[in-house]
């Protein structure tokens, strides 16, 4: 999806650098969909330590599964 959005030069370059990537296309791409990764993760270690959510694999299993 294309969207405008306006972001100084300067921020742009030091995105750039900070996600390895030379294009600022991908650069955003990249930054905008770790962002929303983390904010997931956030959001469900928040809920397991609430006990708003039960999880029903043991820690070794998880674990296991990750290789």
């Amino acid at each position: 999806m294309r969207i405008t959005v306006d972001i100084p030069e300067s921020v742009l370059d030091a995105l750039c650098t900070l996600v390895n990537e030379k294009k600022k296309s991908p650069a955003v791409a990249k930054a905008v969909t770790e962002f929303v990764r983390r904010e997931k993760a956030s959001d469900f270690a928040r809920m397991l330590r609430k006990g708003e959510f039960d999880y029903p694999a043991t820690n070794q299993e998880i674990e296991q599964r990750q290789g």
